[in-house]
């Protein structure tokens, strides 16, 4: 199994958990999978001690023969090819990644996986998250989603690239392979020629307001001082889609994210139309659950996330947010309580937090 990337598509979840794991020096992956460093040509543990590389020269195999087939050489530091005694909770995880990416574009279920590895569901279940971070069935999607991805980059059909990774041809799987994207595969396909962004930009009590939203659901909102700033920073984020002014919805989505910024309207329930990994969904639904006028830790969100050594993790997926107030970023707070970075400024998340507690 390997779970490497020639740097021409986006990361996967599995991807962005070793990553994680690497940067955190994570015991319990230390068996799991090599990280390779492509301008060095090492590969080491993900628990070397050595710096870590650049996140686009970094590359990930499950086993050290995969990562020498692939050209690297053993970290003489960490020894990467003096395997400790195997973890049976590593190995399973491993087995199960390989069925899933040599069978990844049939009807995987998890009855399946645990009647090939003679395990119970359950076991299964709980041991490949405990390991990896995500279920077996969000490790499948993820390389689904990347499957497709690289036949519309590669330029194949959009039905041969549905079928070649394994989604199938029925309307309903087109519109999940449309939401996994972001937009349709015809538009991913075209490198987001023809997205249509209609936007607005009003007075708020924090300056001004910029709220993008394609015809699924609020894709931007940014908090600034100047206008052309904002329409700047949204044509540099979207730069092959067709941007123009929004005509009534986007004035009402306005309205709402206004009356909420006012106290008017405590609950703010706007669909989304956000492109993210696995896991910065997850902390952004959870970011969702906070009750107005409260706040959490990075560390409790990562706790109830399952994820109790993610509190980093957490932090930069809120730093990423690209639809501040609808995704409620400003209420992940320290575990000191003290206010730790946002992208619109400290002030305005002192003010956005002190709005919501009068």
């Amino acid at each position: 199994m390997t779970v490497a990337t020639n740097g021409k598509h986006p990361e996967t979840p599995t991807e962005e958990v070793w990553w994680q794991a690497s940067v955190d020096r994570d015991e319990r992956f230390r068996n799991l999978f090599v990280l390779a460093v492509r301008t060095t040509g090492i590969y080491c543990r993900p628990t070397c001690p050595a710096r870590r590389p650049k996140r686009e020269n970094a590359r990930f195999f499950a086993t050290p023969e995969e990562a020498r087939s692939a050209g690297f050489r053993a970290c003489k530091r960490c020894r990467p090819d003096a395997l400790d005694a195997e973890d049976p909770a590593v190995e399973l995880a491993r087995r199960v990644c390989q069925q899933i990416d040599a069978h990844v574009d049939e009807q995987l279920t998890l009855a399946d996986l645990s009647s090939r590895l003679n395990v119970s569901p359950f076991h299964l279940q709980r041991t490949f998250k405990r390991v990896t971070g995500i279920t077996p069935n969000e490790y499948l999607r993820a390389r689904r989603l990347a499957a497709l991805k690289g036949g519309l980059q590669d330029g194949e059909s959009i039905l041969s690239s549905l079928y070649g990774a394994g989604f199938g041809s029925s309307s309903r799987v087109y519109e999940q392979a449309s939401a996994a994207l972001g937009m349709t595969p015809a538009t991913f396909r075209k490198g987001g020629v023809g997205m249509a962004i209609g936007f607005e930009i009003a007075d708020c009590p924090l300056g001004r307001l910029l709220v993008a939203a394609t015809e699924r659901g609020v894709c931007a909102v940014y908090l600034g001082d100047s206008d052309s700033e904002l329409s700047a920073i949204l044509r540099s984020e979207f730069p092959k889609a067709e941007i123009g002014e929004g005509g009534p919805e986007m004035t009402a989505t306005v309205d709402a994210i206004l009356a909420h910024l006012q106290g008017e309207q405590p609950h703010l329930d706007l669909p989304l139309d956000v492109q993210a990994t696995a896991f910065q969904r997850r902390v952004w639904d959870e970011l969702r659950r906070i009750p107005y006028g409260e706040q959490r830790s990075y560390q409790q969100i990562a706790e109830a996330l399952g994820r109790p050594t993610s509190a980093r993790a957490v932090g930069r997926a809120c730093a990423s947010n690209p639809a501040s107030v609808v995704i409620p970023c400003h209420r992940a707070v320290g575990s000191d309580g003290k206010l730790h970075g946002y992208r619109w400024g400290l002030d305005r998340k002192q003010k956005l937090l002190e709005r919501e507690q009068t």
